[in-house]
């Protein structure tokens, strides 16, 4: 009888591995990986950015920058990527391809600030979005006109001009779906600043930086402070400055993620079969994927976005719709909608119209 038991149980044992080793072969477990911060030290070799009182922004930012990344670095759950750790030029679209290709949770670009008058000072944080003043444009103009001294930039960038304003609203655009996480961490930065290091507040803000353009996630650019400001100059080109700053930076990004950690889960994801998608043609009918909805007008170039061309732009009451690509073949649209999304556009959706005039996708696709 303890032998027949015996013999149960073992087959027992047998088939829960076999259909563990099954589970395991067919499929991933996304569990919580290490979240991912790039770090992007300001400007750097043949453009030194702003001095003033003898002080180089290219070299307080990167001692910033490398300060942070060894606190992060200390933590153990933060994988740190940076954009340079040393003298190095690199052009405004390496730094976001950067981020873009190591799929960070964050980007986070480091700079100083200047000001004709001496008097002013204090440190900002700002996010990509539409300048709220010409002192805001002033400062995004000066940090974009660094890609004059590329060799291909009107290639790399799509004829973006750094002194058009209505260059830096299609930005926005492609920016919108990450603007309250990139405004909360921008929040926390300046929180700290202010509150721990007593720094003179000027404030969360917005304004059209290029080097935000292409980064797809969280992104957040500190000015540390003005070096013509005598004080402040010699603060941050200190070893205590640049360490403080330093910590207040590292307690902001570590606050943020925690605030994150909140809401991640654990899932299970089945490796999809490849299957080559067949037509599906709904007559009479033109499908197209809503990119984005603004109050702003912007021109329909691909610069504008992301480089995709074909974008219509529809005016419905207030506010201007953006259309992606134009089919009557839901399954191709069902791909359009896809590469939209790879290139930033996350709230894509399709929308339908017949005749002219906008109807449900669901009923057309069930014939009515």
């Amino acid at each position: 009888m303890k032998t027949t038991i015996v013999i149960r149980e073992a087959k027992k044992l047998i088939f829960l591995s076999f259909v563990l080793f099954f589970i395991f072969q067919n499929n991933t477990l996304v569990a919580q990986q290490k979240f991912k911060v790039v770090l992007d030290a300001g400007h750097g070799g043949k453009d030194p950015g702003n001095s003033g009182n003898g002080y180089s922004e290219k070299d307080i930012s990167l001692k910033i920058v490398l300060a942070v990344g060894k606190l992060l670095e200390n933590d153990g759950n933060i994988e740190v990527i940076y954009t340079r750790k040393d003298d190095t030029f690199l052009e405004l679209y390496e730094r976001s391809n950067i981020a873009q290709k190591s799929k960070a949770d964050l980007f986070l670009s480091i700079h100083c600030d200047a000001f004709g008058k001496s008097s002013v000072h204090g440190a900002g944080t700002f996010v990509l979005g539409l300048h709220e003043n010409d002192r805001n444009f002033d400062i995004a103009k000066k940090e974009n006109k660094v890609i004059l001294l590329e060799d291909d930039h009107k290639k790399n960038y799509g004829g973006f001009d750094p002194n058009s304003p209505e260059s830096v609203i299609g930005l926005t655009l492609m920016q919108e779906e990450f603007l309250d996480q990139s405004l909360m961490l921008a929040r926390l930065i300046q929180d700290n600043f202010v509150g721990d290091l007593k720094r003179n507040d000027r404030l969360v803000k917005q304004a059209g930086f290029l080097v935000l353009r292409n980064t797809f996630m969280p992104s957040v650019y500190v000015e540390a402070g003005f070096l013509t400001n005598k004080n402040e100059g010699a603060y941050l080109n200190s070893k205590k400055g640049q360490q403080e700053m330093a910590k207040a930076i590292f307690k902001a990004i570590k606050s943020y993620k925690k605030q994150l950690d909140k809401n991640v889960v654990i899932e299970i994801k089945t490796k999809p079969k490849p299957v080559k998608p067949k037509s599906r043609i709904v007559k009479e009918v033109d499908f197209k994927v809503q990119i984005s909805s603004s109050s702003k007008k912007v021109k329909t170039a691909s610069y504008n976005f992301k480089g995709l061309k074909g974008v219509e732009r529809v005016r419905v009451g207030a506010h201007h719709k953006y259309y992606y690509g134009k089919t009557s073949d839901y399954n191709k649209v069902l791909e359009l909608k896809k590469k939209a999304k790879a290139k930033g556009y996350i709230s894509a959706f399709i929308v339908a119209f017949k005749y002219g005039r906008k109807v449900s996708v669901r009923d057309v696709l069930a014939g009515k």
